[in-house]
């Protein structure tokens, strides 16, 4: 059996900045990581955004970490959408095309399910994948997401309509391998 990469999650650094703003600027990957249509970023836009990230966030609003491999940056994993009175949230990880398919994604998704529980006391966390993102879908399930539901052609990805799949992790389903 392969090694596993050695995946962590921490906080961001000066350094992880052109690794973030080339995932971000990816538009062959735009749709899977958010609703917005895609359009160009310049790197003035993407500093200025994580600017008045930095200045406006309170601090329950959002939780980003910086996925690393072995000391490198590879992608980036959020706790956003909190709802402190039903204790839920939504998860969110986009990795650079090297570190997909080699079990990053799933390790770092167990952790941030992992931080969710343990730290931020939830006792839910949920998320959506475009269908057609079948790695994405099967590391969820390796970390012990189920799917709740699919939205039908609820995405306009790349010149057709997807479904979008919902999963959710509940704090009583959490395994030992999460």
């Amino acid at each position: 059996m392969p090694e596993l990469p050695s995946t962590s999650l921490r906080a961001r650094t000066a350094a992880d900045l052109d690794v973030l703003f080339s995932m971000a600027a990816d538009l062959d990957t735009w749709e899977e990581r958010g609703p917005g249509a895609p359009a160009p970023l310049t790197r003035e836009t993407f500093d200025a955004r994580l600017a008045r990230g930095a200045e406006s966030e309170a601090p329950e609003a959002t939780v980003t970490f910086v996925v690393d491999v072995n000391g490198t940056a590879v992608g980036a994993a959020s706790l956003f959408n909190f709802d402190p009175f039903a204790r839920h949230a939504e998860a969110g990880i986009s990795l650079v095309p090297d570190a997909r398919g080699c079990g990053v994604g799933t390790a770092a998704i167990a952790q941030l399910v992992r931080f969710g529980f343990v730290r931020r006391n939830l006792r839910r966390i949920h998320l959506q994948a475009i269908a057609s993102n079948t790695g994405a879908v099967r590391a969820y399930e390796k970390a012990g997401f189920v799917v709740e539901g699919r939205q039908r052609q609820h995405a306009w990805v790349r010149g057709t309509y997807e479904d979008i799949v919902l999963m959710g992790i509940l704090r009583s389903e959490q395994t030992q391998n999460t």
